[in-house]
């Protein structure tokens, strides 16, 4: 009875200690169910190719290329990232590669597992990178770099390689996976809106805001004044201030004529 009790024990003793083990371990995101294959990638952040977490990606592009995807994040959520490069030929060397995360004011976040700047060698077939995204929160400081909703960016590219494997044709997967159920957030805050950039910077304004006839007609007269405290200003006074001390410099050094 007592050696039943003793195993019982180490039973549950091994069970405590594995279970933060699994709890921490990095799940690995899975296709949605009749998710569309993404064919296409970006070559910057405006031109970023839209997908959704669980919607898988595969593009052929050539080494060296820049290849950006933008996808949507929601507070509470915590995002999986998974690419796959093959190389279909053989290469010269040794390449390293990188994948990087913004958010939608083009902050680099921070992954907090997986293999986000691996290198593999010369015989390689393929190389995995991952990135794990901090949970995503409803409110932050201004100053802080936190995750925010809004708009996110994935960066692909390879920061070193041999120069003849420049331009060698290669084949990205990628996918996204989102992990809602964390629970609810601690902070006592919310975001006005999405961290979403402006991709229609310029455009021209079709209203123009009203102003009083009082004030347009003070405009007329005095807008063609300039400010009181700008350069012309200054430039006029020592103008004048300069003239009439040469004046009076002439003045005071000038010899009266004998008669």
């Amino acid at each position: 009875m007592r050696t039943l009790l003793r195993s019982a024990a180490a039973l549950v003793a091994a069970g405590l200690t594995l279970a933060p083990a699994a709890a921490s371990a990095d799940p690995t995101p899975t296709p949605s169910p009749g998710a569309a294959t993404v064919t296409k990638a970006g070559t910057s952040f405006l031109t970023a190719t839209a997908i959704t977490a669980g919607q898988p990606v595969r593009v052929a592009a050539s080494t060296g290329d820049h290849l950006y995807w933008a996808f949507p994040a929601e507070a509470g959520q915590i995002h999986q990232l998974t690419a796959t490069v093959t190389f279909p030929k053989g290469r010269s060397g040794a390449s390293t590669w990188t994948v990087d995360v913004f958010d939608g004011l083009r902050r680099r976040q921070a992954c907090t597992a997986g293999a986000q700047t691996p290198t593999v060698d010369a015989a390689a077939t393929s190389v995995t990178l991952g990135c794990t995204l901090r949970r995503v929160r409803p409110w932050a400081e201004p100053w802080s770099a936190d995750p925010l909703p809004g708009t996110y960016y994935v960066r692909l590219s390879v920061v070193d390689l041999p120069e003849p494997d420049l331009g060698l044709p290669i084949d990205v997967d990628l996918l996204v996976g989102a992990d809602g159920e964390g629970g609810a957030s601690g902070d006592d805050g919310e975001l006005a809106a999405p961290l979403v950039p402006n991709s229609r910077a310029g455009t021209v304004l079709t209203t123009q805001p009203t102003a009083e006839p009082l004030a347009e007609e003070e405009t007329s007269l005095t807008g063609w004044l300039p400010e009181p405290g700008s350069r012309w200003v200054w430039t006029t006074v020592g103008g004048v201030l300069a003239a009439v001390a040469g004046v009076v410099g002439f003045a005071l050094t000038r010899r009266p004529r004998r008669p």
